[in-house]
């Protein structure tokens, strides 16, 4: 029996995976370019190169997108950015910047498409370079953060070149990559009217007379931002700080006052120390420029302009704004000081009606008894501070054709109807109102009064008529 050898054959099968390379470039953009529209340059390492020739016949790089047109959205379907937004340029291979050789072309920046772009263009393939990084120099323009909105995320775009794995001399790798534009979550405030503060004057009584409510502009509000957001606003404090122009103090309601806006995502709605929500229905939105424009108002109604806010003097208020992402992942808030001022205000008017005042002598009666007339409504009286209000005549006598006569002017006597006292006309202003209250459009009667002693005194005097002017003022207490 021969011995023999078992000899067993083993078969080992190895299964290759041909697998393609990708890398990862991140371009994270500052949240400043975005809120202050500016440009973006930045330097990135894009590919290796560990050889430091070009390929046989001098064939030109070039990369392109494989993943269409934009830059998508990684978390929010339908969200994209225009590859174009991203511009390139070849800006060294191995720490060198380009061009390497005086024949060579470099062309100027250019942005991914479907379609291969050269990145470089050597005049042959003698030409070298220094193996190692290859940077590309990217740019996102200040016209294109001010023209496209950029939402918070990451947007990604994948591109090819052509001297990977599958070229001759695989000379560069990966052969694909990823480029990922990054975009912060921020929200910020800018005041672009009178920064934090905001001044309004009334310096006519025909603001409490026009009918609707009385409306001030705060000015416009810019608020920059890459998330949808609400708009949130309070009163600081429980009451409008009133000091008038004569120095004494006091306060009025918040509620007063409602906030509004021209723009109708904001409602109009009454102001108070509790924080509300302005933009209920419809928040704002990240739109082109990332940069949301409105106009704040003030509005007061009619009869609580008149009854709150008619005495002179100056009314503050402290306002907090906010403006809260909808996703409650950032706020921003802003003080305003609105300060609005009323000036003193002051205003007689004497209809054409009440201009001439005739009293008749052609009986002994007026003569002896004396004579009294009321003119109602003569004086139109408007005053936002507490005043007096006094009379007096032009000249110390009555006039008769232009000439002065001896009929003194203090045979007149005027007075408010219903009041105790009447006062004797001189050139020196008599008082007729003390204490008065500020008041707008009152009207007063006016009495006029010859007495009898006075009256008994022009029997003597020429028959003809007399004439004087009779002069209204106010003095603000």
């Amino acid at each position: 029996m021969k011995p023999y050898n078992r000899i067993g054959f083993g078969v080992i099968l190895f299964i290759a995976t041909l697998t393609t390379s990708i890398g990862q470039v991140r371009i994270d953009v500052p949240v400043t370019n975005i809120l202050n529209g500016t440009e973006l340059t930045v330097v990135k390492n894009i590919l290796y190169t560990d050889t430091d020739k070009w390929e046989p016949g001098g064939t030109s790089p070039s990369i392109w997108s494989i993943s269409g047109a934009y830059f998508t959205h990684t978390s929010l379907p339908g969200v994209s950015l225009p590859a174009s937004i991203l511009q390139w340029q070849l800006e060294s291979i191995g720490g060198v910047p380009a061009p390497f050789r005086s024949q060579d072309v470099l062309p100027g920046f250019q942005w991914f498409s479907t379609s291969p772009k050269n990145w470089y263009e050597p005049h042959s393939a003698a030409g070298h370079f220094i193996p190692g990084n290859v940077a590309f120099e990217f740019k996102i323009s200040a016209e294109a953060f001010l023209s496209h909105s950029f939402v918070p995320g990451e947007y990604s775009l994948t591109v090819a070149q052509n001297y990977g794995s599958t070229s001759p001399i695989g000379s560069m790798s990966p052969d694909n990559v990823q480029i990922i534009i990054v975009i912060p979550t921020t929200i910020t405030l800018e005041w672009i009217s009178n920064n934090t503060s905001r001044y309004h004057e009334v310096t006519s009584l025909n603001s409490y007379r026009s009918p609707g409510n009385y409306q001030f502009s705060l000015g416009t509000t810019e608020i920059t931002n890459s998330v949808d957001f609400t708009f949130w606003a309070r009163a600081i404090s429980s009451s409008i700080q009133f000091t008038s122009s004569s120095g004494a103090t006091g306060s009025r309601s918040p509620s007063l006052i409602k906030l509004g806006s021209t723009n109708p995502k904001i409602i109009t709605s009454s102001v108070s120390t509790i924080w509300k929500n302005y933009t209920p229905i419809n928040p704002f939105t990240a739109v082109a420029g990332n940069r949301n424009t409105f106009e704040l108002l003030f509005s007061i109604s009619k009869d609580d302009f008149q009854e709150y806010f008619f005495e002179a003097g100056t009314y503050t208020l402290q306002m907090l704004y906010d403006a809260r992402s909808t996703d409650h992942t950032s706020s921003a808030s802003q003080n305003m000081d609105v300060t609005m001022e009323v000036h003193p205000l002051s205003e007689i008017i004497i209809p054409g009606s009440g201009q001439t005042v005739n009293f008749k002598f052609n009986s002994p009666q007026q003569y002896s008894q004396g004579q009294s007339k009321v003119v109602p409504g003569q004086i139109k009286l408007s005053n936002n501070e507490d005043f007096e209000l006094y009379v007096k005549s032009g000249t110390n006598f009555f006039t008769k054709s232009g000439v002065q006569s001896d009929v003194a002017s203090n045979i007149l006597q005027i007075g408010i109807d219903g009041a105790s006292a009447n006062v004797p006309l001189n050139v020196v202003p008599q008082k007729i109102i003390s204490n008065g209250n500020p008041v707008l459009d009152e009207e007063l009667n006016i009495k006029y009064t010859i007495p009898a002693h006075q009256a008994q005194g022009l029997i003597s005097k020429e028959k003809t008529t007399y004439s004087i002017d009779v002069i209204y003022s106010f003095t603000a207490l």
